[in-house]
């Protein structure tokens, strides 16, 4: 494995974060349990890897190295944590962490990708979420606060999300990473795309990362790249998190990466440029229910 400092410009770095505990009922949040086990480098796909997976025509394109970097604790499972978090992270601010004294996090300095995990209810696929929405957040965090955010915050220019849509996409093509994703898993692992990410902490980190990039795109009107796209994406995980669970659900995270990675550089390849900032089309074509707030923490 070669040193960060080798070939910098070469590398292709995905950040990834993963939630805390939050439920007396699921201990362990298989979404850190996941994200925590991660390789510092994606590695090369075997020989088993590749004759087990799943038939695909999409044809895979050479990446660079892989570098992967995870938020090194699990992120508390409240509202005003998470506000204050993800900002940092694109921006490159370092920041404290909670429980490791003066300890900080610097964030890469280039980040090509970032990639949220949550846990889901008690289902069994895992789900690639399209959308994330600005409002709804009625159930309380972990440390029983709500969001507290209300209409009339809408017209106030310090407020977050001022002059952000009420629904937002990943800029990432994601039914192209779907295709790869199931030709890179194993055969007849369940692997959806969700438009409905729950009104909860896991959609409301997605669309944190969705709304700080899309005000820093128009306030720099593209020309940063760090902003310039919306490069991120969230994954929901079955709640389950006993050891075989959590070893399944890295493999799978794994291959997602590199399912997310080649589908960028297949982007970037074609001369993706940064794109016009656009509402979310999937807001209006949601599944049935998908705008309505179901008091739970989840979606079946």
């Amino acid at each position: 494995m070669g040193s960060v400092g080798e070939t910098p410009a070469e590398e292709f770095t995905v950040l990834v974060t993963g939630f805390d505990a939050f439920k007396s009922e699921y201990p362990q949040n298989p979404s850190w349990e996941i994200a925590s086990r991660l390789p510092e480098y994606l590695p090369a796909r075997t020989k088993s890897q590749t004759a087990g997976a799943s038939a695909t025509t999409t044809t895979s394109p050479t990446v660079p190295p892989v570098r992967i970097v995870v938020y090194p604790e699990p992120v508390r499972v409240n509202y005003q944590t998470v506000r204050k978090l993800v900002p940092t992270l694109w921006d490159g601010t370092p920041t404290k962490l909670e429980g490791e004294g003066d300890k900080e996090f610097v964030p890469p300095a280039k980040i090509d990708l970032l990639l949220h995990i949550g846990m889901a209810g008690p289902r069994l696929h895992y789900a690639l979420e399209r959308v994330g929405r600005r409002d709804g957040y009625t159930l309380r965090d972990v440390d029983d606060q709500l969001l507290g955010d209300t209409p009339a915050d809408r017209g106030d220019p310090q407020w977050p999300w001022y002059g952000v849509p009420a629904a937002l996409e990943s800029d990432l093509d994601l039914d192209d990473v779907l295709t790869r994703w199931r030709g890179h898993a194993p055969q007849g692992t369940d692997l959806r795309i969700s438009v409905d990410a729950g009104r909860y902490l896991c959609d409301f980190i997605y669309f944190s990362s969705l709304a700080h990039l899309y005000r820093k795109g128009q306030e720099t009107k593209g020309e940063d790249e760090r902003y310039a796209r919306r490069r991120v994406s969230f994954l929901h995980v079955p709640a389950a998190a006993t050891p075989e669970r959590v070893a399944f659900g890295k493999e799978l995270v794994v291959e997602l990466i590199r399912s997310l990675v080649e589908s960028e550089v297949v982007a970037r390849a074609q001369g993706q440029k940064p794109t016009d900032i656009k509402e979310s089309t999937a807001a209006s074509v949601a599944a049935p229910g998908a705008d309505t707030v179901t008091g739970k923490w989840y979606r079946d």
